[in-house]
């Protein structure tokens, strides 16, 4: 996708008094500016003219503090796992990046929850735990760090169960455009005192301010945890089966859907032997006799919708297998075509619409001519497709943008959103205002008070 066109910034003199505050912390070289203006997307990157690597919540401040005092833009930077050009540079201007904060401030066991740096990943996070009983649920497949994934919004496999960033961030710390240091929420459960602005901050991507810090919802580990692979006949038959699951109130933690292309490409690079054919990933989680109570009643939905016999993963190792499979179903996906760019793209419906939306997705693709194998949290209404295109071809890049927008109106028709969890940036802005309406413009209003320069991540949910 073109870059939007902003004005480039003057940051000279804000580089040279960040120089003097961080020393050897604030780079300008080419290769680590390059490196923090790209995401993992097929989107177009933008440099930033400086990166200056924070190690405390203070150090952030000041550095806002500088950036404000000269218009400078200022763009978060986690760990760059991002999809939609979330840590382009549009405007240039300092890039912070929180990836040296990575300390866990507190672990409360008894009341299940916890408080760390931005910078620290969900991989780590739940290291620190396992030993203590306890999980933090939400993952999404990159090892991301968690206050990029509550900037994002992000979910992941265990949703449908455990919800996404949203439903799991009691407070925040946040230095604000300006400089100053704001906290957030906190450790009750509930609360109605004044604004939520946690909800205000998570999915902001970094517009509104800087995530230093993150109070979480933790979970014990389940007693007995068991995960099972149903192959059918039809995409349609899986996908009814994840609707009939989700009616029927089963408590399934996971329900993960991969459609023939994705499920050969994950059988070849992850070295799984499973039928060509749409298939889906459960898992689930309780005591003994409840999971197996669950797989009873899904087996039985599966086998009325032509799903095969259920086959077991029970031991931690084959169950780690299985779902690095399906983490890594993306890389699977561009080794179907070597050398092809990849262009990943999401929507969310209402699980109702959820077999339609697919069915009409998929028969698009086949019409025109794209490779794009489709995966999905389907037990939230929330699939995943990735073009493989060939980024020096521009027919077929016109292809794929024009089936994207297809597929993301045809979901906001339907009472969805142009994006489950991927977030807008750059990638998606042009889909904002078909789906929110009046709603962007206080967002708008709600920016300008908050970042009245606009140095906050320029460019990114919507046009200033």
């Amino acid at each position: 996708m073109t870059l939007p066109a902003l004005k480039k910034c003057d940051a000279g003199p804000a580089v040279a008094e960040l120089k003097t505050l961080l020393g050897e912390r604030l780079s300008t070289a080419a290769a680590v500016r390059e490196h923090h203006g790209k995401d993992v997307s097929y989107h177009e990157g933008a440099a930033p003219d400086a990166v200056a690597f924070a190690e405390s919540t203070e150090e952030v401040a000041e550095i806002v503090k500088i950036c404000a005092r000269h218009a400078v833009p200022v763009v978060a930077f986690g760990t760059g796992t991002s999809l939609e050009g979330h840590i382009a540079a549009l405007a240039g201007g300092v890039c912070i990046d929180v990836s040296g904060m990575k300390a866990i401030l507190e672990v409360n066991q008894a009341d299940l929850d916890c408080r760390v740096q931005a910078g620290v990943t969900r991989k780590q996070l739940n290291t620190y735990l396992r030993d203590q009983g306890l999980m933090f649920p939400i993952d999404p497949g990159a090892d991301a760090s968690l206050g990029g994934m509550a900037a994002t919004r992000a979910s992941g496999t265990n949703a449908v169960r455990y919800g996404t960033m949203r439903e799991n961030v009691l407070g925040l710390t946040v230095v604000l455009p300006d400089g100053r240091i704001v906290r957030t929420g906190g450790r009750a459960r509930k609360s109605s005192a004044g604004y939520d602005l946690t909800r205000l901050f998570v999915g902001s991507e970094g517009t509104l301010g800087v995530i230093t810090e993150v109070q979480l919802r933790l979970y014990g580990i389940p007693e007995a945890i068991a995960a099972a692979v149903c192959s059918f006949d039809s995409l349609e038959g899986a996908v009814d089966t994840v609707i009939a699951t989700i009616q029927m109130g089963v408590p399934v933690a996971r329900i993960e859907l991969l459609d023939a292309v994705q499920m050969d490409a994950c059988n070849r690079y992850s070295s799984l032997n499973y039928p060509v054919q749409p298939t889906l990933f459960f898992e689930f989680h309780g005591t003994e006799q409840g999971t197996r109570e669950q797989s009873e009643m899904v087996g039985a939905i599966a086998a009325e919708n032509g799903g095969g016999e259920f086959r077991w993963e029970t031991l931690a190792e084959a169950r780690n297998k299985l779902w690095q499979a399906r983490h890594d179903a993306y890389f699977a996906a561009l080794a179907l075509r070597p050398g092809a760019g990849g262009w990943p793209t999401d929507v969310c419906v209402p699980i109702s619409r959820l077999a339609e939306c697919i069915r009409e997705t998929q028969k698009d693709i086949e019409e025109s001519g794209l490779l794009a194998p489709i995966v999905g949290h389907v037990g939230d209404g929330n699939f995943h497709l990735v073009y493989l295109i060939d980024p020096e071809n521009a027919e077929e890049l016109a292809r794929a943008s024009a089936h994207n927008e297809r597929m993301v109106m045809r979901a906001i028709a339907m009472g969805g959103t142009c994006t489950g969890e991927h977030g807008v940036g750059y990638g998606k802005k042009g889909f904002l205002l078909a789906e929110q309406g009046e709603a962007v413009a206080v967002m708008r209003t709600l920016k300008q008070a908050l970042d009245p320069q606009g140095i906050m991540n320029p460019g990114k949910i919507f046009s200033a």
